[in-house]
């Protein structure tokens, strides 16, 4: 008997997956796991499918080579995936994943170019702060204010939203504008410097939202 597998929905087993409608293959879209941005389509048989289980790792079947490979064996630009999704016919994956660098072997984010994007820079944004966090390059200024602490990066919001509220009252749209995306930027440093991020306060939104 079969037993589920963690990536897997609860009670889902690979078994369920359809791979005989196509002939051994299912369509596998990776998705962003943190953006919800497309990164790339790509086509599993049972075997890619296990592995990918197994190592956490996307991996495919190749229709031209007629062979096995994971995303990033030889670039290094991996996807690590943290859920898999079954459609409702159980014949196509949707492959949660977090990229390690370029997806697309041109050197872009993704395969689909600006048609990919969630509709949402500040999620990019986002993870643009959780790399400069994780790898504090020198010279970037948002480096500078994790290296300055909570208590800097706290005082910086608040600085921040001084300037939005009176550019609210006494200037004029742009200069609100601009105010409020330092603000946001500001925020996001700030919400990263204690581990949490915007994924976080979607979270408590849609929980008041009811």
């Amino acid at each position: 008997m079969s037993v589920p597998v963690p990536l897997l929905p609860e009670g889902t087993t690979v078994e369920e997956v359809d791979f005989a409608k196509s002939g051994g293959l299912v369509p596998g879209v990776v998705q962003h796991a943190r953006t919800g941005q497309v990164l790339m389509v790509g086509f599993l048989d049972d075997d890619a499918l296990r592995t990918t289980l197994s190592s956490g790792l996307a991996t495919f079947r190749s229709r031209s080579r007629g062979g096995r490979w994971t995303k990033g064996e030889t670039s290094g630009n991996v996807l690590s995936v943290e859920a898999v999704e079954v459609d409702c016919d159980r014949d196509t994956l949707l492959l949660h994943a977090i990229p390690a660098g370029p997806t697309c072997h041109t050197g872009d984010p993704t395969c689909f170019g600006a048609a990919a994007l969630p509709g949402s820079f500040v999620h990019e944004l986002d993870e643009v702060v959780r790399g400069r966090h994780e790898l504090r390059p020198e010279g970037s200024y948002t480096t500078a204010l994790f290296d300055g602490g909570v208590r800097r990066i706290a005082q910086k919001v608040g600085e921040e939203g001084v300037e939005t509220a009176l550019a609210a009252v006494a200037q004029d749209d742009e200069a609100l504008l601009g105010e409020s995306a330092d603000l946001v930027y500001h925020l996001l440093v700030l919400l990263r410097s204690r581990g949490l991020g915007l994924d976080d306060v979607e979270r408590v939104l849609r929980e008041r939202h009811g």
